[in-house]
């Protein structure tokens, strides 16, 4: 399953933040549930000085293995099913 251009492009960003030790861990809300997220942001400067977070993702709460689903080596275009109880397959 080939990614897209925009999240290479936004995962090498998140490399060289955390090369540069320029990533950061913050506490924020979701905007939609209103439930506390921990959102992975690089961080710069404005020329201004000021400090600047760019959100690139949140933690996954609980069991990360819960929450997504991988792709399917045998099927370009499927993903694996859930498999009970969680945990690496």
């Amino acid at each position: 399953m080939a990614i897209p251009d925009y999240a290479r492009t936004n995962f090498n960003t998140l490399l060289r933040a955390a090369g540069d030790g320029n990533l950061a861990l913050m506490k924020c809300l979701d905007a939609v549930t209103r439930e506390p997220r921990y959102v992975l942001c690089a961080v710069g400067r404005a020329d201004d000085g000021d400090y600047v977070m760019t959100p690139f993702g949140h933690l996954a709460d609980g069991d990360p293995y819960d929450a997504y689903l991988p792709p399917d080596p045998d099927d370009p275009t499927g993903f694996l099913p859930n498999s009970e109880g969680g945990g690496a397959a």
